[in-house]
């Protein structure tokens, strides 16, 4: 098949031909953004779910449907080591500047601008000349303690946005990078901005522990926020997302193919974006036959495997990839970290310290209290491929000034 005509987008965050089983997500979002125009209560939302489901997909399509609506809309991505008001702020300038086009700066606006300022100066952020002459504001955002801040920043611009009489987006993926600090004065400021029914709605996207994050960060936020899961497709959506693309560049595939791939992929958005461009480039004609299909899959798995798994496990000291390792050994699902450590061949306190490591790092996570899960699908035979063998954890004795092991 002809590469030019390639119709599938596999890639982080790639707007995919398709988006196929999403619509009602898509349609709840899009009532919660009139009902925030028009001044209603509205609740924020989190985007949960593992890697390669389509988060960010998701995130970017009603980011656009909000801009289409009129929002003024300010985007960022939560690094590891990064800072939030580093990122946050220059958005928020720009957002500020785009209101005062509209007309005339207002008393809102122009407040706005100078708690900026302060927030700014506050935290030693560089946004940027703040054009309105205006000094910073004494008593706002000038504290440097970002839970008392960041709300006071938010609710001058969803007041200035307000004074315009349009709303505010405000967009954060990879919301588990965020530190507790800037997890609860996130929550605190959406909770404060919903108090006074201001035009800002909160959209957040993360994997699946952020739930529990805000719960533990401050108790409300479980009522402050909507957490739709974002999950495997159904069986007729991941067909269609992997037919409907094919479709539309006159090609078609045959059913066993479709089968194959449906299972190979275990309707993973991502992977199926994968397997379909991978397949048709390596396909002869259409329709794409089941054979087309084995022939592909071996350098499928190959360029997953170098592209999206192994940029992972290269970011894992040696005994984090060892209880990866033991967690593959023990078959898909979540695992009691009881037998992770029994298969590690050590006790579960010696590896505590590990899994929170790899918690950290957004590898693995615990919807119950004593089990572990991957966070990045097929990580399991991935691990097995890359460590055929599992080799047991041996703790290295710490020793005493008189040379005696403890």
């Amino acid at each position: 098949m002809d590469r030019r005509n390639n119709p599938y987008a596999p890639g982080a965050g790639l707007q995919p031909p398709e988006l196929a089983g999403r619509d009602k997500l898509i349609e709840t979002a899009t009532i919660d953004m009139e009902r925030a125009l028009a001044g209603r209560p509205t609740k924020g939302m989190m985007l949960l779910g593992l890697r390669g489901v389509g988060k960010t997909v998701l995130l970017n399509r009603l980011l656009g449907i909000a801009s289409a609506q009129g929002f003024q809309t300010a985007k960022i991505e939560a690094p590891e080591g990064g800072t939030l008001p580093e990122l946050l702020a220059p958005e928020l300038r720009r957002i500020l500047y785009a209101l005062d086009l509209r007309t005339s700066a207002g008393h809102k606006l122009r407040q706005a601008v100078t708690v900026l300022r302060s927030f700014a100066a506050a935290f030693k952020v560089t946004v940027g000349e703040l054009e309105f002459g205006i000094e910073p504001a004494a008593g706002l955002a000038d504290t440097g303690r970002l839970q008392q801040d960041l709300p006071d920043l938010l609710i001058a611009v969803a007041e200035a946005a307000a004074e315009r009489k349009v709303a505010v987006g405000l967009f954060i993926d990879e919301v588990q990078y965020l530190s507790p600090d800037e997890l609860a004065a996130v929550v605190v400021a959406c909770h404060q901005i919903a108090q006074r029914n201001l035009p800002l709605l909160f959209v957040g996207a993360g994997l699946p522990q952020i739930a529990a994050l805000a719960g533990n960060a401050k108790s409300y936020a479980e009522r402050l926020f909507n957490y739709p899961q974002v999950d495997q497709l159904p069986p007729e959506a991941a067909r269609a997302a992997l037919v409907r693309p094919a479709e539309g560049e006159g090609a078609a595939f045959e059913d066993a193919a479709v089968g194959a791939i449906l299972t190979a992929t275990e309707g993973y958005p991502y992977f199926i974006q994968e397997w379909g461009s991978q397949v048709w480039d390596a396909a002869p004609g259409t329709p794409i036959r089941l054979e087309d299909v084995v022939d592909a899959t071996p350098g499928v798995i190959a360029h997953l495997d170098a592209n999206f798994f192994r940029v992972r496990f290269d970011r894992l000291t040696a005994l984090q990839q060892k209880y990866l390792r033991a967690m593959a050994e023990l078959g898909p699902g979540p695992k009691k970290t009881g037998e992770i450590a029994t298969a590690l061949g050590v006790e579960a306190a010696t590896v505590a310290t590990v899994r929170q490591q790899l918690i950290d790092k957004g590898m693995v996570w615990s919807q119950r209290h004593g089990e572990t899960a991957f966070t990045v699908p097929m990580f399991d035979a991935f691990m097995r491929r890359q460590m055929p063998i599992l080799e047991k954890h041996v703790p290295r004795q710490r020793r005493t000034k008189g040379d005696r092991a403890i």
